[in-house]
């Protein structure tokens, strides 16, 4: 590089987006902005009417996502003093499977005042978990019929992904559903607006809408036994999908001028936030277990083969890093769990600091407590939305500490139930990489992950490494790498804090975890019904 040279990246998360300007040469992070979302998680009432949304309902504004691109990008570009012709590359992640419905132009339909009352027409969350009737309805099926393609899903669809999402809006609601000329991931949907051109990935066709470049969508006959009427699956998605790391396109003339970047900035494909992680953190090889810990956990390795195994998210081919075959899976409550504890029973949002330092005080075990971390019901590796969380061993002499330790606890047991499964299928796990949120500001959180997995974790120190991620694949579209591995050996994290596990806790740990899996298999497998039927009687009582 023999003038300076800057990418962009734009993580948006749950709650917030980050902008992040890193400077290529010297591999450092030179700016950044953070902006929350004034809407946040739309889960109670739909903002147009005030209707009360249903249970499990969780949508978002895309007004909101915009917002950080039009104040996020000019501020950091305003702290820094970084010309604008100097930042070269832009790249986005996002969370997924987050989806929208847009006309043919990509107009979000929910900003058209024809349809802002009609709730079917605004993005769902990847955490809304209203269409879990049908998640269970295709995996029926998918079962009856012996269908292939499950596999690769570790043999169940989830209730936060494409179809189950799309064929909720087909039932729910026709006419949203046949205005909508696309129904497309937020994060194609952004690149869209930035570029003017419509340009969907390979990686959230593959993880989340069941594609592959092999076979394409399942059978239409498929998706028509198990709802009768809906044969184009396929006419929202599209067909035509490009490998992560492509050039999606420049800068339109108006977006630039919004934006303060000139118009030949290159935009990357749009990618998700836990898999940017992987080269945000320089991770490239087998082996290595990469945790992005923040409101919900994604994990994720890489393998040069496939092995399809059960309860995972997914394995893709190219669908992490190009090359290598990506598997995903992840918990769907962590940090959302902790923040109910803080929010709902501590009711101190400042508390987080002092329940660290009391459960820190703790020693494995001392609590007599073991929970099950299903406060958004399990993503893997039973992938059942409808599973809800459980505390085990409360007395009268319980505290609120030994009660927020058990709960970290429960989410490191969630994680080694999941190695334990990766493991058990013949994909050896040598260590962890964790970064997010907890994984910054907990320690107490990443020595649980070592001492219950007896594996070594590893905290790289770099900020917003999701962004990081996003604004390397920002530079390969640009050019200034020859692809995604080349920007990783260019740009890995020199500074790395690592936990090392301690034998003795896990042996105790060895004990405590043995009680979690049992219970684990019994209320989550053998008789599930009995979490069901509360959550089921619950949703009854309160009439949604």
């Amino acid at each position: 590089m023999s003038e300076p040279a800057y990418a962009i990246g734009v993580d948006f998360g749950t709650e917030s987006g980050r902008v992040v300007l890193l400077d290529l040469e010297q591999a450092q992070d030179v700016a950044t902005s953070v902006l929350r979302y004034p809407s946040a998680v739309i889960d109670q009432k739909l903002p147009s009417t005030g209707e009360r949304l249903p249970h499990d309902y969780a949508l978002q504004d895309p007004d909101d996502w915009l917002r950080v691109l039009e104040r996020g990008i000019p501020e950091v570009l305003k702290e820094s003093r970084v010309d604008a012709a100097q930042v070269v590359g832009l790249g986005i992640d996002f969370t997924s499977c987050t989806v929208l419905p847009t006309t043919g132009d990509g107009t979000a339909l929910c900003t058209l005042e024809q349809w802002r009352e009609r709730k079917q027409a605004w993005p769902k969350l990847w955490k809304h978990h209203a269409a879990q009737p049908v998640a269970d309805r295709l995996n029926e099926v998918a079962l009856e019929r012996g269908e292939d393609f499950l596999a690769r899903y570790g043999g169940r669809i989830s209730s936060e992904w494409y179809f189950p999402k799309l064929i909720e809006v087909w039932l729910e609601d026709r006419e949203v559903y046949d205005a909508a000329d696309r129904y497309i991931e937020a994060t194609d949907w952004i690149v869209w607006w930035l570029t003017g051109a419509e340009c969907r990935q390979t990686a959230t066709a593959g993880f989340k809408a069941m594609w592959s470049p092999e076979e394409g969508l399942p059978p239409t006959d498929y998706f028509t036994s198990a709802y009768p009427g809906f044969d184009k699956p396929g006419e929202k998605l599209g067909e035509n999908f490009v490998p992560l790391g492509s050039r999606a396109g420049t800068l339109r003339a108006e977006v630039a001028k919004k934006l303060k970047l000139s118009e030949s900035t290159a935009v990357a494909v749009g990618n998700v936030d836990a898999w940017v992680s992987l080269p945000g953190v320089g991770v490239e090889d087998p082996g290595t277990y990469v945790i992005v810990i923040g409101t919900s956990i994604c994990d994720m390795i890489v393998h040069p083969e496939e092995t399809r195994l059960p309860g995972i998210t997914g394995v893709v081919k190219d669908g992490i890093l190009p090359g290598m075959y990506g598997y995903e899976a992840g918990q769907a409550a962590v940090g959302d769990m902790l923040a109910w504890f803080v929010e709902k029973l501590a009711q101190d949002p400042d508390s987080y600091g002092q329940l660290e330092k009391a459960a820190a005080r703790l020693a494995p075990g001392e609590t007599g407590l073991v929970a099950l971390d299903w406060w958004n019901g399990n993503r893997t590796i039973l992938a059942d939305a409808d599973l809800t969380g459980a505390i085990f061993g409360l007395t009268l002499q319980t505290t609120r500490a030994e009660i927020y330790r058990a709960l970290l606890e429960s989410i490191a047991f969630g994680s080694r139930r999941i190695m334990d499964n990766f493991e058990e299928h013949g994909l050896v796990l040598s260590e962890i990489v964790a970064c997010g949120g907890i994984a910054e500001r907990s320690p107490l959180m990443m020595q649980l992950l070592a001492d219950t997995s007896g594996r070594p974790v590893h905290v790289p120190e770099v900020n917003e490494i999701p962004a990081r991620g996003a604004a390397l694949f920002g530079a390969v579209a640009a050019g200034v790498f020859d692809d995604i591995r080349s920007a990783i050996e260019a740009t890995r994290p020199k500074k790395v804090r690592t936990y090392e596990p301690d034998l003795e806790a896990k042996k105790t740990y060895d004990r405590v975890y043995e009680i979690y899996r049992t219970l684990y298999e019994f209320l989550g497998r053998s008789d599930a019904r009995l979490l069901h039927e509360l959550k089921w009687i619950g949703t009854e009582r309160r009439g949604s």
